[in-house]
């Protein structure tokens, strides 16, 4: 493993992951997670034959980028699951995500009220400004499905952003 080749790219981590979790410690960790899961499956990587140095980089921070997706994924699904039996032990939801919606949205709370999926989609396009073909890859999921989760995150933070309320299905995960 070329450790020089991995530390270029932790800082483009670090931010995707703060704005994906929405809290500097638990981007960190997600961070850490992501670096130790490619360190254990380096041998998986494959760089594109016959690529340039830039192409290597771009390939190795994809590679990255979708180990972090995934364990991200993961990591919402355990918690969700959490949040279910939380709300099955105590007759009720655990914190009422909607009690402050009286006050403007800054950027960063709007973003933590889209759907995980959604606020993926939109940080890679928007942020990390990959295009349609190289988020879909990296999610795993069709053009379509990308274009379709960027059109309504778009609309969902306009939305929130002008003070508006999120809609029941923004707070819902995209199945």
């Amino acid at each position: 493993m070329d450790i020089d080749a991995v530390i270029v790219h932790i800082p483009r981590l670090r931010r995707y992951a703060r704005v994906l979790v929405g809290d500097a410690a638990r981007a960190d960790d997600l961070v850490q997670d992501t670096l130790e899961r490619a360190c254990q499956k380096w041998a998986l990587w494959r760089p594109p034959d016959a690529a340039s140095a830039d192409q290597v980089q771009a390939a190795l921070r994809g590679w990255l980028l979708t180990l972090m997706h995934n364990l991200f994924a993961n990591q919402w699904q355990q918690a969700a699951r959490r949040r279910m039996v939380d709300w099955d032990e105590t007759l009720g939801p655990a914190h009422d995500p909607t009690s402050d919606l009286g006050l403007r949205l800054d950027l960063q709370h709007a973003l933590t009220l889209l759907a995980p999926q959604a606020r993926e989609v939109l940080l890679l396009v928007a942020m990390e400004q990959y295009s349609y073909a190289e988020t879909a890859r990296m999610l795993d999921i069709p053009i379509g499905t990308v274009m379709s989760r960027l059109a309504r995150a778009r609309e969902q933070l306009r939305r929130l952003m002008e003070g508006g309320a999120p809609s029941r299905a923004t707070l819902k995960a995209i199945k």
